[in-house]
């Protein structure tokens, strides 16, 4: 039966702290494990993370670089030249997505005027340049938004 008075930590569980500057047989003693003389035997006396006494940090002789914005990868551009060979009669965003035009990850489309359009497309959803505007409206085309 076990009885409060005889609960114990297991053996080597608890460690005791290290006492410092309590004499020559603690082995701690005198400099208190800090040796002699110099910064670190200082009282407050360390530095900071990254410091390289003095020189210039390592984190600031190299340059900034990187940066990939969320928002870029959600948009694309797709020509008039691309258009064409769209099989739909309504040409969206899925429409182009199942075309292999654009990826998945797109949510938004812009058509811009490169190439040129001969046959007349539907446009559902989609926004236009002025230009690309102009060239499907010319080809008979029709753009719903």
């Amino acid at each position: 039966m076990i009885k409060l008075n005889t609960i114990a930590p297991a053996c080597g569980s608890k460690k005791s702290n290290k006492r410092l500057g309590r004499g020559i047989g603690s082995g701690f003693g005198k400099t208190s494990g800090k040796g002699h003389k110099g910064q670190k035997a200082r009282a407050g006396g360390y530095h900071k993370i990254n410091f390289e006494g003095g020189q210039m940090p390592i984190q600031r002789r190299l340059p900034k670089m990187g940066f990939k914005s969320k928002t870029a990868r959600q948009y694309d551009e797709v020509t008039l030249s691309e258009l064409s060979k769209v099989k739909a009669e309504i040409i969206d965003l899925q429409a182009l997505i199942k075309a292999g035009i654009i990826s998945k990850s797109i949510l938004r489309v812009k058509i811009i005027l490169s190439g040129k359009i001969d046959v007349p497309v539907n446009i559902k959803g989609i926004k236009l340049t002025k230009g690309a505007r102009e060239a499907v409206l010319q080809v008979g085309g029709s753009i719903t938004e």
